[in-house]
């Protein structure tokens, strides 16, 4: 049995460690792994995306029940799964990835698993299962009724894991009315556990029913009948669920029925194809807050060797540059190792932004100077973006725009947690509550204009699957080199949105997470400064609609925009060169692979 594997789907209202641990002991002795996976219901007729808060509580509630018990093979699943009905993402996810055991846990006594009728899920579910309704604290006293058929294996190696549990003595039960005893003992293989067993005669569900009374938990095989009759679940089953307030255990070994699952196969493929579900499914279960990742030294368990860099892009930020780099480096270095190395990358500052950096320890680069012999160089943000991939070493690399007034640890430990603790993801967006601030004037939640009148709406228009994120345009980011290195980026202010829409085509919505970083505070741009940057920001959706259809929507020219100049007795029009140009995946660029991939080994294509 090498990789046996479980699958534990689990939500917030769930017996956690019991259930996480009744699974370890569920285990062949050869070993294996238990994979615990987030799940969120959401009722009809509200959106999936309002299961974006109980999806991060049902994802700190499995990270602390993995990281709080290293004693226990588990594993967490990267993504919650949110549906109206679970079972269909489960049984997805067994069609993908293949387990040998499903633990269910039952909530209710309405005969329903996952959201679905409990035989669905047995019918469907493509490996053994085992339901547990009502997990005890206590399972001293538990009953097993046998009587032999296909469930009798997977009902003794439950009876084992009890008694590991518990170290005491399991009651098995025969009822001669169903297979008389005789019959029911000749199946029994040696058994690894302490037990008795007791012979009744009479209505299986009747001496069931009387003799749990006197027991803590009972264990049952289900009977599966023919799809015509009127329960797929088998009477005694029923009968106990129904009647029994005890916790129940239900059996079903897996027998194959191809038929049935390619059915529910194609329900599942046909619950997901809507485009605004999908949008909204990914931003409850790819949307975190930074407090998931507050506690720093697991994230430094977390990093296995891998170094992180990060880089504070600079241009006249005298005002905030000091603060920021000593609140980053002490916290993140000095206190706890986590940055292997922080630098600034300055577009050739005209204040003292770069001495003020030096004088902090910090290593300065001026993008202007970088691979400038090679290259050339370019005015903008996103060049100092792009060549920052060529000065840093991480394989994980944050950006952190330098003009944060109330500059904070999350604004860092928010973009990295997610990458560190899931290997599915590529790169996450930052996004937080900002307010309009302007000289001793504060208007909360007025920040963030050319976001919500220009990107948002174009990405609803042309690039819906990104309309979920809630700041596409923040400057807080972080992404893996691997990923990174194998995106063109553009030049100027588009640098953003061109790096979320070539993600989007490389590497799919999954790969891109957000997380709340709360309040960020700074000083706000003028309306002219904005409507520059909106004119550069839709030059790159232009660029990538061009792509899309194949066809010239902009020139190869350099762009200019009409700016008007008014004041007192003065109404002009000024023209201003505003060019977003394309830079290639920087793994392209010769003099990076020489430095990182030296004699071609192992560079992204």
């Amino acid at each position: 049995m090498a990789g046996y594997r479980i699958l534990l789907p689990l939500s917030k209202e769930d017996a956690l460690v019991d259930l996480a641990t009744l699974a370890s002991n569920l285990l062949p002795a050869t070993g294996g792994r238990v994979e615990v996976m987030g799940v969120v219901a959401v009722p009809e007729g509200h959106s999936l995306s309002e299961a974006a808060v109980p999806s991060q509580e049902v994802r700190e509630a499995l990270t602390a029940l993995v990281r709080d018990h290293p004693d226990l093979p588990l594993r967490m699943k990267p993504c919650v799964r949110v549906a109206r009905v679970p079972l269909y993402e489960i049984v997805r996810e067994l069609q993908d990835e293949p387990a040998q055991l499903l633990l269910v846990p039952l909530h209710k006594t309405e005969m329903t698993a996952l959201g679905a009728p409990l035989e669905q899920l047995l019918r469907h579910a493509p490996c053994d299962v085992i339901l547990v309704r009502g997990v005890a604290r206590r399972y001293d006293r538990v009953l097993v009724p046998i009587r032999g058929g296909p469930h009798l294996p997977l009902t003794l190696r439950l009876a084992s894991a009890l008694y590991r549990i518990t170290g005491e003595s399991i009651t098995l039960l025969t009822v001669s009315d169903e297979a008389g005893p005789a019959a029911a003992l000749d199946h029994l293989p040696q058994l690894d556990f302490q037990s008795r067993v007791v012979t009744e005669q009479g209505d299986a569900s009747a001496v069931i029913r009387r003799m749990s009374a006197d027991y803590h938990a009972v264990v049952l095989g289900s009977t599966l009948r023919r799809r015509m009759q009127r329960t797929a679940v088998g009477k005694v089953p029923q009968d106990i669920l129904r009647d029994t307030p005890l916790p129940v255990f239900l059996v079903r070994s897996f027998q194959p029925a191809p038929t049935e699952i390619g059915h529910v196969g194609k329900k599942t493929a046909a619950s997901i194809s809507s485009l605004s579900d999908r949008v909204d499914r990914w931003f409850a279960s790819n949307t975190f807050h930074w407090s998931e990742f507050e506690r720093v030294e697991h994230l430094l368990q977390r990093k296995q060797g891998r170094k992180i860099s990060l880089v504070l892009p600079t241009l006249n930020e005298e005002a905030t540059i000091g603060a920021m780099i000593s609140t980053l480096r002490k916290a993140l270095m000095l206190d706890c190792p986590l940055l292997d190395e922080l630098i600034v990358m300055d577009s050739d500052s005209s204040d003292g932004t770069r001495e003020i950096a030096a004088s902090l320890g910090v290593p300065v680069h001026v993008h202007q100077h970088v691979l400038s012999a090679e290259v050339g160089s370019h005015a903008g943000k996103g060049e100092a973006l792009w060549k920052s991939l060529y000065v840093t070493q991480g394989d994980i690399v944050a950006w952190v725009d330098a003009d944060v007034v109330n500059v904070h640890p999350r604004f860092v430990l928010g973009l990295l947690g997610p990458l560190l603790c899931w290997d599915r993801l590529q790169y996450v967006k930052g996004f937080y509550r900002r307010p309009l601030r302007s000289g001793d004037r504060t208007q909360l939640g007025g920040g963030g204009r050319v976001t919500e009148l220009v990107a948002r709406p174009l990405m609803n228009l042309f690039f819906a699957e990104l309309s979920g994120l809630v700041q596409p345009l923040s400057g807080e980011y972080a992404g893996r080199r691997a990923a990174l290195e194998q995106l063109p980026f553009f030049t100027g202010y588009g640098v953003e949105a061109g790096l979320l829409l070539d993600l989007l085509d490389k590497f799919g919505l999954y790969a891109i997470a957000q997380c709340d970083l709360e309040m960020r505070t700074q000083d706000s741009q003028s309306l002219t400064d904005l409507s520059r940057m909106a004119f550069a920001i839709q030059q790159v959706f232009m660029s990538r609609l061009s792509k899309r259809f194949a066809m010239p929507l902009l020139g190869s020219e350099p762009h200019t925009m009409k700016i008007i100049q008014q004041g007192p007795g003065r109404l002009s029009l000024e023209e201003a060169e505003i060019t977003e140009y394309e830079r290639p995946p920087m793994c392209t660029v010769p003099a990076y692979r020489d430095k990182f991939y030296p004699k071609g080994a192992g560079a992204a294509s």
